[in-house]
């Protein structure tokens, strides 16, 4: 399971939320372990978890008959679904089903409800939940059916609750955290792989072909694959080109893929043949600042510390004009879950939040450089999750 169901209901009981409804497919998946494919390639579909207080019911699944059968061949936690929408999926006659599609053709057989508002007020009027203080959050749901809602059971007092997912998410499950550690590993070899193929003429694209080759045959999904040669990698979201690789060039890469829906989001510089002077000197610099944010980072340390420490060293160890406006953040099901580590974050670090620190330097005509890994705060400092090092490889 990946909720951290304590956190969450402590979140509530504070906020005075008879049930929360998990509406973003972070938050979906978090909530219930279901992935629902529509909501995660575009905008608009509707697929809901709503999760109550304890004693107040038991948590379902709102989903779209198009994509109920995912609920049958995935990790899912939670028992009940209300399906709704229609969709056809015939049945082959005399043919014995397996387990998954037994599974299948129950979801299908359950009652259809005309769409997603209808099916979440039916789940909520069994639960006895048609009044009272609901959180719902307000990323996944689009205005229309957020109106719907309220139109539908006005003794609801609808509250915005994406804040509070985001709050329970900040501290992982030990099951999230083994994926995160995973996904981040796998993104290393993935780095290696692209670095196997850099030669003189190879191409951007040939190193990012390289890179997702490898997350997929580890058993990811490609996400982010920034990789940039020569001044290119001064651009902040490089996106791998025909560009070819020339003797001197930096190699940036700002990547990461999906591994069991958790993200590794990570940093590493290489170059072909040795560097310039100053590429080496910069490069130093932003090593000693990741370096003094993972000698700081434990329980109780506040975000906006960090920021400090970290651009001063920076700038003491040869960077002198280093800027940021953040050195890092939480990392789960999405790309930037809290904590911030900006100057004016108000988090402070507790045992289990993910994060990735790093320590970006890009400069137009010159070359990008960055460093960033990937931790897990523990009782007594942070677990780095990385095997490999920062230091500038020489390809």
């Amino acid at each position: 399971m990946l909720i951290n169901s304590a956190r969450l209901y402590e979140r509530m009981a504070r906020d005075g939320l008879a049930a929360v409804v998990a509406t973003a497919p972070e938050n979906v998946t978090y909530s219930s372990g279901y992935w629902a494919m529509s909501q995660w390639i575009r905008r608009g579909p509707q697929a809901y978890v709503l999760l109550p207080a304890p004693g107040r019911g038991d948590p379902c699944i709102v989903a779209s008959t198009g994509v109920v059968e995912l609920i049958a061949d995935q990790d899912v936690w939670v028992d009940e679904v209300y399906r709704y929408g229609h969709f056809v999926v015939e049945r082959a006659a005399g043919v014995a089903l397996d387990a998954c599609d037994t599974k299948i053709a129950a979801l299908l057989a359950l009652p259809e409800h005309a769409d997603a508002v209808a099916a979440l007020v039916q789940a909520l009027d069994d639960r006895g939940l048609a009044h009272g203080r609901i959180g719902v959050d307000e990323l996944g749901i689009t205005p229309s059916c957020w109106d719907q809602l309220a139109a539908a059971r006005p003794g609801l007092t609808l509250v915005r609750a994406a804040e509070v997912f985001r709050w329970a998410r900040a501290v992982k499950t030990p099951e999230e955290i083994a994926r995160l550690r995973a996904s981040a590993q796998l993104a290393e070899r993935s780095i290696d792989a692209a670095l196997a193929v850099a030669r003189e003429g190879a191409t951007e694209l040939d190193l990012a072909c390289a890179f997702h080759s490898r997350t997929i045959a580890g058993g990811g999904m490609p996400v982010l694959g920034c990789i940039g040669f020569g001044t290119r990698t001064a651009m902040t979201n490089v996106q791998p080109s025909n560009r070819a690789l020339r003797r001197g060039d930096v190699i940036r890469f700002d990547v990461g893929g999906r591994y069991m829906h958790y993200r590794a989001d990570i940093a590493r510089n290489a170059a072909l043949g040795e560097p310039d002077a100053r590429v080496a000197t910069y490069h130093r610099a932003i090593r000693a600042g990741l370096d003094r944010a993972h000698a700081m980072i434990r329980p109780g340390v506040r975000a906006a510390d960090v920021f400090d420490e970290v651009m001063e060293t920076v700038r003491r160890e040869g960077l002198p004009h280093y800027a940021r406006s953040h050195v890092g953040h939480g990392i789960g099901l999405d790309g930037y879950d809290a904590p911030n580590l900006t100057p004016s974050s108000k988090d402070v670090f507790e045992e289990g939040m993910v994060l990735c620190i790093e320590t970006p330097y890009y400069e137009l005509g010159f070359a990008g450089l960055q460093v960033e890994d990937t931790l897990v705060v523990t009782r007594d400092g942070a677990d780095s999750f990385m095997t490999t090092g920062t230091a500038l490889r020489i390809v």
